[in-house]
Formats: structure tokens, sequence, C-alpha cells
């Protein structure tokens, strides 16, 4: 079967937020993200790209419009160990959901960015 759209993978997933500078620190000394760009546009904006790590994919933080609704992203991030994970972000005041333990599914717990963005990170083991 040919792949009729071209399309050949995931560049980027967009996060939207109301002030870029906050969002950006929350993303960086909070999660620890590296900054991969930060580049001004000409409507006055910038564009922010970051990754968890080297081989992730890439989020941008875009300025968020009126309509957007906050809630549950679909990102689900990794880590190989969920319980230190969860720790660190509850030690650096991040809006952290109980873990989730079910038979035969990865452990796994949610959060939310300051701008109420829901997300959550699974164990790889």
């Amino acid at each position: 079967m040919s792949n009729a759209t071209h399309i050949t993978g995931v560049r980027t997933v967009s996060i939207p937020v109301e002030d870029q500078e906050a969002a950006l620190a929350f993303y960086t000394a909070t999660l620890g993200f590296a900054l991969l760009r930060d580049a001004p546009l000409a409507n006055g904006g910038r564009w922010i790209e970051l990754a968890p790590s080297e081989d992730d994919v890439i989020l941008t933080l875009e300025p968020a419009r009126p309509d957007v609704t906050r809630g549950a992203i679909g990102i689900r991030f990794t880590t190989d160990d969920i319980d230190e994970a969860r720790s660190v972000l509850l030690r650096r005041g991040v809006d952290v959901d109980e873990m989730l333990a079910w038979p035969g599914i990865p452990r796994m717990f949610a959060f939310r960015d300051p701008d109420g963005n829901a997300f959550s990170i699974t164990a790889t083991a």
C-alpha cells in the first residue's frame, strides 16, 4: 500500500501557552528540557523549540489563542525511573496526580504545566 499522503513522521507537537517566557522557564528549569531554538518572528512572537532529550519529538511553545481549551494534550512522556520522576516533579512544585498502577499496564501519572495543559509520564520498564 502506498503512502498517498506522503506523511513520514512527526516533527513537532505544539503546546498552547499564555506567556512564552514563563512557559520556557517551566519546561527548561523545572522539567529539564533542552532548548533547541528560540527565534523571533516577524509578528513579534517567538518560535521556541524544546525536547526532553536529543532523540525525541520536538515541542513548540505557541502563543495560545482565546478559543484554545486547556486540558489533556495526549503527550505521554517516558521514564526509566517512574518513582524518581514523580518525586522530582513534586519537589519542584509541579501539579502532579497520584500514580496509576493497573495489572499488565506500565505505571504512569499525570501532571500539568502552569497553563493547565495536562500530560502524563509512563514507565518504560
